[in-house]
């Protein structure tokens, strides 16, 4: 039964002008009410927990003081959104969250106009404020552009080249670093909140500048020295020094939960600054649901869960592994017998398995946080220096480093091994975060080499092929979620480098498969040969190299050949239709069709309802052979146009 908190307070808030009409003292009910409402809907739908209840107070802070939406407010990454939407005019939907035709689990520009930049990967709303904030004091506008990034957001090195050109804004720009779970500054206290509240006032901001203006004016060796003394006097007492010296008054730390010291601060910054500002404030995730407090890992993303207890809807239970965790477990075993095998991932241990080697080999496993361009380039010199690196990172995160992957691996030969997680179509996380694009990405480049297994079985084997080969770079595709339920292998196969093998023979129609639509294609042929289309399905594994043999053969074999990939346009299909054409065998009146993702950023749904959208399940790969061969839906030849098929 769903829980539904008393909200009267929250009840009369619409979007943020309505905020802005309560007085300070209602704001502490206001919060209550608005991490209540939060907990209730994200128990019906799943989604991102801990991070926007530990912004509840933050968030509501921001839209009290600024004057949204005319100031920009920009979350980075856009998970700790929640608290956000529901102020911001979204609240009678807020139930829809990451469900078909409902509302973006991250925040997104075509869904509100207070959402001015859409936000799902990490590290990238300095940027973008920036850019606002430039804009208007280039077009003389007084608005301002507040972006909020969490420390884990701190560590990718995108934040930092902003910062560097922050000036450039002027007063018109607010960075709020959350704090949440790393120790970057002292402990929050009395005298911190009091400081911080000094140092953004007018009275010693304006002191401050009479003060400049004055040491200017004896001489610059003392104003430089004034300068510097009073700023490493306040780095040494707030920890600002370094967003001093990228160019930011620093103020903080404070309390992000204590709307008491929130509210006094960002007024003042918004009245006061004199060029961009850096506020510190130090949340907890999960705050005000114990749950979530006492497991913040756990809480950080959840399916469907009881309010009044925390216990997560996780379904019965046992079933076949995620694919993750037979990489993680694979590579763990291999790793007791191969000292220089080590692992590298980007801030999502659990998410790619790597949590599994980590517990076995603690002092060979690496979390380099948000910073994918420094892990590829990290696993490079491992590999010059005869290590056999796993670079586990999603299909999607790890576009962000394609000029490392380009520049420092594929052009060195280098063999670093790519566990490249979450390709494909990933559900209710949508657009952002699929895994569309690295087979079109990879299989481009010069000495790499990707496969893609058709299940965990072969998980397994790839797994072992990529830790076998030093003869450069080699990587590896799987989805989200859990395996088809096939035994795992207690011994390895080494895999030939480029070879598929045949799964079904046939005569009439050959459908070429790579990864785990292998098992929507096999229905697809039980349903052909009923309709007497006698039908192979072969499973590639190799995106690059190609099986030259097995596709010459099936090429010359067959009337129909379909190609079947959860990518985008320029993966295997294009692969296989230009060795197609070098081969000579498209004047032959052969019939090769493509099926692949649709040209779209396709929107947040079960994953069902995407593969029938995307056209990937077994009925649609029916239909596209039937079209070629110009049959109706019953398998029966037609004519088009008085010219017989």
């Amino acid at each position: 039964m769903t829980h539904v908190p008393d909200t009267p307070l929250l009840d009369t808030v619409k979007i943020p002008a309505d905020l802005r009409g309560l007085q300070v003292s209602q704001l502490r009910q206001l919060a209550d009410e608005l991490r209540a409402e939060t907990i209730s809907a994200v128990s019906v739908t799943g989604g991102h927990l801990g991070a926007g209840l530990g912004v509840v107070e933050l968030t509501t802070a921001i839209h009290y003081v600024f004057n949204t939406p005319d100031d920009r407010l920009i979350w980075d990454v856009g998970h700790q959104c929640y608290p956000h939407k529901i102020l911001t005019g979204r609240r009678d939907r807020i139930r829809t969250l990451r469900t078909g035709g409902g509302l973006s689990g991250f925040t997104k520009r075509s869904e509100s106009e207070y959402d001015p930049f859409g936000a799902a990967h990490s590290s990238t709303s300095i940027s973008a404020a920036l850019g606002f904030a430039v804009a208007n004091k280039m077009a003389g506008k007084p608005g301002k552009a507040i972006a909020v990034i969490g420390d884990g957001a701190m560590s990718a090195g995108m934040a930092y080249e902003a910062m560097n050109n922050a000036q450039a804004a002027g007063n018109r720009l607010v960075v709020i670093l959350n704090d949440n779970d790393m120790s970057i500054a002292p402990p929050v206290g009395g005298l911190s909140a009091y400081l911080s509240r000094l140092v953004s006032s007018s009275e010693y901001l304006g002191l401050r500048s009479l003060a400049s203006k004055l040491a200017r004016k004896l001489s610059r060796r003392i104003h430089n020295a004034a300068a510097k003394a009073e700023e490493y006097a306040r780095g040494m007492a707030m920890g600002g020094t370094l967003f001093e010296e990228l160019g930011f008054y620093y103020v903080g730390p404070i309390d992000g939960h204590n709307l008491d010291q929130l509210i006094p601060v960002l007024e003042n910054v918004r009245d006061n600054a004199e060029g961009p500002v850096l506020v510190h404030v130090v949340t907890q995730k999960g705050k005000g649901y114990a749950p979530a407090e006492a497991a913040a890992d756990k809480y950080h993303g959840v399916v469907k869960f009881d309010v009044i207890t925390g216990k997560q809807d996780k379904g019965p239970g046992g079933g076949p592994p995620a694919y993750q965790n037979v990489f993680g477990e694979t590579l763990a075993k291999l790793a007791d017998t191969d000292p220089t095998i080590c692992a590298i991932t980007a801030a999502m241990p659990s998410g790619t398995g790597v949590d599994k080697f980590a517990q076995a080999h603690p002092d060979r496993s690496f979390d380099v946080g948000i910073a994918e361009q420094h892990g590829v380039t990290f696993a490079a010199g491992l590999a010059a220096q005869g290590m056999r690196p796993f670079c586990a990172i999603y299909s999607t995160f790890l576009q962000r480093a394609y000029d490392q992957v380009v520049h420092d691996v594929a052009i060195q030969n280098l063999p670093v091994r790519f566990a490249i997680d979450r390709a494909g179509l990933v559900g209710a996380d949508g657009s952002t975060h699929a895994g569309s694009f690295d087979i079109t990405y990879l299989a481009t480049l010069p000495n790499m080499v990707v496969m893609s297994p058709s299940d965990e079985a072969e998980l397994v084997h790839m797994t072992y092929t990529a830790a076998c080969y030093d003869s450069g770079p080699i990587a590896f595709r799987y989805p989200r979620g859990n395996g088809i339920g096939v035994p795992l292998p207690e011994v390895p196969q080494r895999l030939e480098i480029g070879k598929g093998r045949v799964v079904r023979e046939g005569k009439k129609v050959a459908i070429l498969s790579l990864g785990t639509r292998l098992a929507e294609a096999l229905k697809a042929a039980d349903t052909l040969d009923a309709k007497g289309l006698s039908t192979s399905v072969a499973d590639l594994r190799f995106a690059k190299p190609l099986d030259e043999d097995l596709i010459r053969h099936m090429i010359a074999t067959h009337e129909v050949v379909v190609t079947v990939e959860e990518a985008a346009v320029g993966g295997l299909g294009a692969h296989v239709l230009t060795l197609a054409s070098d081969l000579g065998l498209m004047d032959t009146g052969l019939k090769i069709r493509t099926m692949r993702l649709p040209d779209i950023f396709q929107e947040h749904d079960n994953p069902q309802k995407q593969y029938d959208e995307a056209g990937l399940n077994a009925p649609q790969i029916v239909e596209t052979v039937l079209k070629a061969l110009r049959h109706n839906s019953a398998g029966v030849e037609v004519e088009e146009a008085g010219v017989r098929a």
